[in-house]
């Protein structure tokens, strides 16, 4: 007979299950609000800079002046550099994974740098070696991803530089070049505005993994094969290539009509959580806008007919854009190859999944839940295979 008590109806995917406490912050999707900690992540995009959240989600405040904030930032600079024995296996790596691209080949090199950097069980560590391992594995990670994504182009990777914030030193090492402080800007903003997001799917993996007591790196590579998935992470270049299909203001209206009738996702519009517009969403179309052009205008004029089509079509139901659709459109304006879409949310979300790995391991209670089976009932005799 089975004990286990299981409730009588559970959500589909778990939608709005608590399953845990958390100090890191929320998302509020009927008012459109999110914060970390006890701050507006918005008004931390707008305001602060990357290595400034990065502090808060790690270490529970702000820098308090500009010293605090220059010695986090040397404290970081130099994980950006990897182990020889990294270095040394990345071509290799982007030859097996030119197919499937950066993100795929990140899962293996961040187990790598794991086992080479010497990561350690979280079970068995306390607070201050953890919190070390996953500062370096989130310093590692966009030098990482850079470096795999130039070998996949047949270049020599680029060195990380210790003088440069976070999102311009990413830039400079996929590109060659010191990048213009504007597009940096852009980039930072959106990495910010990226960093957590409640209990989705890939920080809810991170958890149920650090709640094993495994190290550091094998939270973030679960995390990772998670954040991969084309309803989670993989969509902004997925919203951009609507844009691509409609091409001109004169073809979107039979474009989202025909979608809409046939009961098709339109990539870009929707989200599980919010009812209301998505602030990432209303913060990259500010920025989108800054920069102006037909790309812009466009997307700007996609947005509005998705909205005004659906409430004649689909009468009551609410359907604004997410935070890929407009992310897509940053990135391209700042020169962001499509591809790498996907892999630069990863590094932003690395901090957020490194910040629950830190409070899940404070907890020593395995996530186990249960599942109702509907199978045949059981016991059946075993037939004799004759």
């Amino acid at each position: 007979m089975n004990t286990t008590a299981v409730p009588s109806e559970t959500p589909r995917g778990l939608a709005g299950v608590v399953v845990t406490d958390t100090r890191l912050g929320d998302v509020r999707g009927r008012e459109g609000f999110y914060h970390y900690r006890q701050y507006s992540a918005v008004e931390l995009a707008e305001h602060r800079t990357f290595e400034d959240v990065w502090h808060l989600m790690f270490r529970g405040t702000l820098p308090a002046d500009a010293a605090e904030r220059a010695a986090f930032a040397a404290e970081i600079a130099p994980l950006r550099r990897l182990p020889d024995e990294v270095r040394d296996a990345l071509p290799a790596l982007a030859r097996a994974t030119a197919l499937s691209g950066p993100l795929a080949g990140l899962r293996t090199a961040l187990s790598l740098l794991g086992a080479a950097t010497g990561f350690r069980p979280v079970y068995d560590l306390g607070p201050e070696c953890r919190a070390a391992d996953a500062l370096a594995a989130c310093a590692a990670v966009p030098t990482l991803l850079t470096a795999l994504y130039r070998l996949g182009q047949g270049l020599e990777p680029v060195e990380p530089r210790g003088d440069l914030p976070y999102a311009a030193n990413y830039l400079y090492m996929l590109t060659g070049q010191e990048p213009d402080p504007v597009r940096a800007r852009a980039v930072e903003r959106y990495l910010i505005a990226t960093v957590d997001h409640g209990f989705n799917a890939s920080t809810f993996t991170a958890r149920v993994i650090a709640s094993t007591g495994a190290d550091v790196a094998a939270c973030l590579t679960g995390a990772i094969g998670a954040l991969s998935g084309p309803l989670h992470g993989g969509a902004p270049s997925r919203a951009l290539d609507t844009l691509d299909a409609i091409g001109t203001a004169d073809r979107i209206d039979p474009w989202i009509r025909e979608r809409v009738r046939a009961g098709d996702r339109i990539m870009g519009f929707g989200h599980p959580v919010y009812r209301t517009e998505d602030p990432r969403s209303r913060m990259l179309r500010d920025i989108a806008r800054g920069f102006g052009g037909p790309l812009v205008d466009l997307a700007v004029e996609v947005e509005r007919r998705v909205e005004e089509i659906l409430a004649e079509l689909k009468p009551g139901r609410e359907l604004h854009t997410n935070v890929e659709f407009y992310a897509g459109v940053v990135m391209e304006l700042c020169g962001l190859p499509r591809e790498m879409f996907t892999p630069t949310f990863c590094t932003a979300r690395v901090v957020g999944w490194s910040a629950n790995v830190l409070e899940q391991a404070a907890d020593s209670k395995i996530i186990r839940p249960a599942a109702r089976y509907t199978g045949p009932t059981p016991p059946h005799p075993v037939p004799v295979l004759r």
